[in-house]
């Protein structure tokens, strides 16, 4: 008995959530005891005054941007406020040689420039129902009347049942696999307009080098404005105050937003596949695509308007996975796991049998899992002419004139250079990586004929495919020459003819019960965490959530420490004309702040993929700033969040303003704010 408490002691002090101030919260759930730890932290506001279904709170002015990014309503008058990156492909998009919004920047000057952004739907919360019971109730029903009881089923009947009942979108959400569901409605609205974002290079300054890093000096935000159904500016039921009185050190911070997705209910088996099996291969073969993206978005302007996105997302997600591994090995996450999984284990024989199959399983599958890497990087991601083709296959019963649209518009986004040197990255690496066994018979047959040949083999795939006089003919003419069969592409065949399912299969038959391991393992942690009386928020999927903390400032390393809060002196300092991420126009230099005015700062807020654009808010609920980054000493994030390390970067409110004044002389927005 000893022994096993000195274990389970051992496994509360690992235990992320056994910290007060971490947590991204169910904005529903904020209870007395949660409210008492925010108030101890510094909050003026009462629980009831953040969220409330009847009369209404703070929370009515978040929105979720597709549920990709969070958003704030700063006026009465539908003015929306996100960040930079949330609108990054709209703006490049948007963007023309003409008209290059993203380099430029892009701000009205009255409302009848706001540019309309069709196929954006922007969504409010109004009401969260737990429906665990119910959804308890109808599995069992349509389990015993023989129908199928999967969470799709679910979902579809409850989603409808609800939102007819309410006229609201409704979304069911299942929490500790399963444990709890709840359904949020929403009111959504279509007709989003873009108001104003400043230059990338004001909004991203710094660009790859200072992502995930601290200090940094962006102006990272995004004006939008919602109109209702009859075309007029919405009304929201609450929108923001902002705040220019600014913060010190050690005051109160909160965040409301939608984070994405974790993974903090993952076992120490799941963390190790994920970490040491599959991020080594994903982040070598990302850095050389990026790599090659990169030489020729520097050596054409063209090319950089064409990738741009595509990169900014590649970047991102590469600097996110390295980080991440880099952070788990440095914070010992898989150990501090596997030690709480020895008071988990030691709690029942059922749980330490759950354990012992767990870790068999994925021991098994993890050769496996590394190949999917390959396929996934590879075949379905790499180029993105590829991912055109694939539309193209899947439009095959629209008719061929569709197809050729399609085409077009593949061609018209992308650049011949660059996919001939990505697709020969991808025959290499993927045909020298890939066990004949699994291979498709296209794949065979290069082989066959080229032995280890990978360049020719890319240039007969080249060569032979409807693509082959891309960059030499106009676009239009090539896509005019596509006959309509698109099947016997060889291009088409090299990436769509081999299947996962072989992959799956194999799989299946080492481990086929891995899938009920790790909902069994969810659920058993969850349930041994309740019976400790231990407070718990579920895994983010994209529902509102609260986080709380302070402004702090970060010591990443022995013998560093960094301030809390950088200023403009930064952008002074930093700025490089030969250096594409910190060269701002002369517009900005020409109106740049003080060298002591405020730009960005640090709080100790928990917060993951989703949240970027979330207002962050002072003791009062006042708009102080927006969430837009973390630094690399947090991306452990996703596992376990580290105390001292886990930060989150914001751009302040201040900063914003002066750029909306002096830069994009909206005059119109500061009246309406209040300015």
């Amino acid at each position: 008995m000893k022994k096993w408490l000195l274990t389970l002691s051992l496994a509360l002090c690992l235990l992320p959530g056994a910290r007060a101030d971490e947590g991204m919260w169910l904005i529903q759930s904020l209870d007395r005891a949660l409210e008492k730890n925010m108030k101890a932290r510094g909050l003026k506001l009462g629980a009831r005054e953040i969220y409330n279904e009847e009369a209404g709170g703070l929370s009515d002015a978040i929105v979720s941007l597709g549920f990709y990014c969070t958003g704030s309503m700063i006026s009465d008058d539908g003015l929306l406020i996100t960040n930079h990156h949330c609108a990054f492909s709209q703006v490049s998009d948007l963007s023309t040689p003409e008209h290059n919004y993203l380099e430029e920047g892009f701000w009205a000057l009255d409302r009848s420039q706001e540019i309309p952004l069709p196929g954006e739907t922007f969504y409010f919360l109004k009401k969260v129902l737990d429906v665990t019971d119910e959804v308890e109730a109808l599995r069992a029903s349509l389990e015993a009347q023989g129908k199928p009881a999967g969470s799709r089923r679910l979902s579809s009947i409850l989603e409808k049942k609800y939102s007819e009942e309410y006229g609201m979108e409704a979304s069911l959400s299942g929490m500790w696999s399963t444990a709890k569901y709840y359904l949020c409605l929403y009111v959504k609205y279509k007709d989003i307009r873009l108001v104003g974002v400043p230059p990338v290079s004001v909004a991203a300054f710094g660009g790859d080098e200072d992502n995930w890093e601290w200090p940094q000096h962006k102006a990272d935000f995004a004006l939008y404005r919602i109109y209702d159904d009859n075309g007029e500016p919405l009304h929201p039921t609450r929108h923001l105050r902002i705040s220019q009185k600014g913060y010190r050190k050690g005051d109160f911070a909160m965040v409301i937003g939608y984070p994405g997705q974790t993974n903090r209910y993952a076992s120490a088996a799941e963390i190790n596949q994920e970490i040491n099996v599959e991020r080594p291969v994903e982040n070598r073969l990302r850095n050389r695509q990026m790599e090659i993206i990169r030489k020729w978005m520097d050596a054409d302007p063209a090319i950089r308007m064409k990738y741009s996105t595509a990169f900014f997302s590649l970047s991102n997600q590469a600097e996110l996975q390295e980080g991440e591994a880099d952070c788990v090995h440095r914070f010992g996450v898989i150990e501090s796991r596997r030690a709480w999984e020895e008071g988990l284990g030691a709690a029942s024989p059922q749980n330490r049998e759950l354990l012992d199959g767990l870790n068999a399983s994925y021991s098994a599958v993890a050769p496996y899992e590394r190949l999917k890497v390959f396929y996934r990087e590879l075949l379905v991601r790499s180029m993105r002419l590829g991912q055109c083709l694939m539309r193209m296959g899947g439009a095959r019963r629209d008719g061929v004139e569709h197809q050729r649209e399609l085409f077009l518009q593949g061609l018209e986004q992308t650049d011949a250079r660059v996919e001939k040197e990505l697709l020969a990255f991808s025959v290499q690496e993927f045909l020298s990586n890939m066990p004949e066994s699994f291979l498709a018979p296209i794949h065979r047959e290069l082989l066959q004929q080229f032995g280890t040949d990978y360049a020719a083999m890319a240039q007969w795939l080249w060569d032979h495919s409807i693509v082959a006089q891309f960059g030499q003919k106009s676009n239009q003419e090539v896509a005019a020459a596509f006959s309509g069969n698109i099947t016997d592409d060889v291009l088409y065949r090299y990436i769509r003819e081999l299947s996962i399912v072989s992959l799956n299969s194999e799989e299946d038959a080492l481990a086929p019960n891995l899938r009920s391991q790790r909902h069994q393992y969810i659920l058993a942690r969850y349930h041994y965490l309740e019976q400790l009386g231990v407070p718990q928020y579920p895994d983010a999927n994209s529902t509102m959530r609260l986080t709380y903390g302070q402004i702090q400032p970060l010591e990443p390393c022995d013998g560093v420490y960094t301030h809390w809060q950088s200023t403009a002196r930064g952008l002074r300092e930093k700025y490089n004309p030969k250096a594409h991420d910190f060269a701002y126009p002369q517009a900005f230099k020409d109106v740049l702040p003080p060298a002591d005015f405020p730009v960005n700062f640090l709080t100790d807020l928990d917060i993951t993929g989703g949240n970027s654009g979330s207002p962050v808010m002072n003791a009062r609920g006042e708009l102080i700033g927006l969430a837009f980054d973390g630094n690399k000493e947090s991306l452990a994030g996703n596992y376990e969040s580290v105390p001292g390390y886990n930060m989150c970067v914001c751009v302040d409110i201040r900063y914003v303003l002066w750029v909306i004044r002096y830069l994009g002389r909206q005059e119109y927005v500061l009246a309406e704010l209040g300015l």
